[in-house]
């Protein structure tokens, strides 16, 4: 239990971070945080957490924004959006500058989010 990786993920519903956490709790250690800034604090007194998950429409800050304020301090994290729209240019961007390894489009395949963080992680 102690080798597995932790990741967070950070949506602003709930019943997205229950199911996700549900899904992936044999596989990684999961955290959770309901908005950027709550992900941000988790990132700042956890040194453990290897990958982030974010949802991309988000009140206050959206998932780009989270991500590139969590690369500036944490450059080392792999960084996934997931998103239930269309691919936006800002998403596009985030892709062409590595802020973002890859992004998902709701509802999202389990099996393809965890070979994307397997791979993500090699």
């Amino acid at each position: 239990m102690g080798n597995l990786k932790t990741l967070l993920y950070v949506d602003d519903e709930p019943l997205n971070l229950q199911l996700f956490a549900f899904n992936f709790r044999n596989k990684f250690n999961v955290r959770t945080a309901e908005s950027g800034q709550a992900g941000l604090d988790i990132l700042k007194n956890e040194s453990s957490v290897s990958v982030v998950i974010s949802d991309m429409k988000m009140p206050g800050m959206n998932g780009i924004e989270f991500i590139q304020k969590a690369k500036a301090k944490f450059p080392e994290i792999i960084c996934f959006i997931l998103t239930g729209y269309d691919i936006t240019d800002e998403i596009l961007l985030a892709l062409k500058d590595k802020l973002i390894h890859k992004y998902f489009r709701k509802p999202f395949d389990m099996k393809e989010v965890e070979k994307a963080i397997l791979e993500a992680l090699q």
